[in-house]
């Protein structure tokens, strides 16, 4: 199951809380060698004109074979995470919400926030 955080929760764009996301994993397996590679690749798109590769490193950077987030952000979806100790979901607005595609999600007061980006994973580079 999935627990509720007070202090670090997330929104999606209709203002529902949801479950915080898992980072995608940072390393591959080369299967012939076994040996751990510090990067691992996976073919992305926003499901508009790019499809591409993106690279995520075991350091937490990451690239573009193609193009830019922007062209790899699905517009329509949104989500946030709020944190802090005074945050609280009774703060937010209901008038805000649902985000129009592309804009960042709204402040809700007594809350630091952290917009991200929703892309499609359309599964690993090979």
């Amino acid at each position: 199951g999935w627990t509720f955080d007070p202090s670090d929760w997330w929104v999606e764009e209709h203002g529902l809380i949801m479950s915080t996301p898992e980072p995608l994993p940072r390393k591959s397996i080369n299967k012939e060698t076994k040996e751990v590679i510090p990067e691992k690749q996976y073919v992305v798109t926003g499901d508009r004109d790019i499809t591409t590769v993106l690279t995520v490193r075991d350091d937490g950077t990451w690239e573009l074979e193609k193009g830019s987030l922007y062209d790899v952000t699905h517009l329509p979806c949104r989500s946030a995470a709020y944190r802090g100790d005074t945050c609280a979901p009774m703060n937010a607005n209901l008038k805000d919400f649902p985000v129009k595609p592309g804009a960042e999600m709204p402040v809700i007061q007594g809350c630091a926030k952290q917009d991200y980006a929703v892309l499609f994973v359309l599964g690993e580079a090979v």
